[in-house]
């Protein structure tokens, strides 16, 4: 059995996944396509040494901020881990709220490794690329303003000799996975996630921010975590401290409900509702659901 924890950003899906470890025997794989990343701690979220309370955990600052790591790497990395944990008669507890990484990883998806040499289509206009697209793939439902992946959806082709569209995709689940969703009432999942900013000011979000910003790197590890470019356009004098911190605040909140959006969508979660004053209630919950499936 293999224990998957979703759900949106600052909901508690760290904390549980430590004590389902500790229940469950296992050991926790990230799912969180940031948090593959050295040196991006506070923003990220990412578990702390104190929080992971001796826990083996895997796939967490595996990589440097100006490397490249996709979700096929990840897709490999992963099953690999997964197969050595069950093989140790232990229980992989993957928990992060990227939700194309736990799709890749525990459906069976088939991703064509990407290459490098890459076609970034500087010297032709956003309206010329979607007609190229829509030629070579009329079923396209890619939006004519969204560039960065028409751009994809070309290079696809040209490495594949087939339109994305009809990559082949299948909600065929490969282990028996139980799905496990935290969840709260919009007002207090959106109050959380502000307080949290709150406190990773105070934890040096600025200093961490600052220091990435010296570094000169610009890398899709930096440039995609929320937190990070937000200040960035701070310390370029861009925007206000204020407007910065209430930037990633904001796009903090939409984030979480895009979260939600995909994974109702994608996946067959059960949910729990979270009692943030007593959590050992909601752990509770969750450990006699997963006891009930394996009867």
């Amino acid at each position: 059995m293999i224990i998957c924890i979703v759900g949106p950003t600052g909901v508690g899906k760290t904390k549980m996944s430590i004590e389902l470890a500790k229940k469950f025997n296992g050991e926790v794989i990230n799912a969180d396509s940031t948090q593959v990343f050295k040196s991006l701690d506070i923003a990220t979220a990412k578990v702390t040494e104190k929080e992971k309370e001796g826990i083996p955990h895997h796939l967490f600052d595996i990589k440097n901020i100006d490397e490249d790591y996709t979700v096929f790497d990840y897709q490999k990395d992963a099953r690999v881990i997964i197969d050595d944990i069950i093989s140790r008669g232990k229980t992989p507890i993957i928990v992060g709220g990227t939700g194309l990484y736990i799709k890749a990883l525990l459906y069976d998806y088939k991703f064509e490794e990407e290459s490098n040499n890459l076609n970034n289509y500087d010297n032709i206009d956003t309206k010329e690329l979607y007609e190229r697209l829509i030629k070579i793939d009329p079923k396209s439902n890619i939006h004519i303003n969204n560039r960065k992946r028409i751009v994809r959806a070309l290079n696809y082709y040209e490495a594949n000799n087939k339109p994305m569209s009809e990559k082949e995709k299948t909600d065929k689940l490969l282990y028996n996975v139980k799905f496990i969703g935290l969840t709260t009432d919009r007002t207090t999942l959106y109050d959380r996630i502000n307080k949290r900013v709150d406190v990773m000011l105070k934890s040096g979000l600025i200093e961490e921010a600052k220091k990435i910003y010296n570094t000169g790197i610009r890398s899709k590890a930096v440039m995609t975590p929320i937190g990070y470019k937000e200040l960035f356009l701070y310390f370029d004098s861009s925007i206000t401290y204020d407007d910065a911190i209430e930037l990633i605040k904001q796009r903090s909140r939409r984030y979480a409900k895009r979260q939600y959006t995909w994974f109702n969508n994608q996946m067959d979660v059960a949910w729990f509702d979270v009692d943030f004053n007593n959590f050992s209630n909601t752990v509770d919950s969750v450990v006699s659901y997963i006891e009930k499936g394996e009867e």
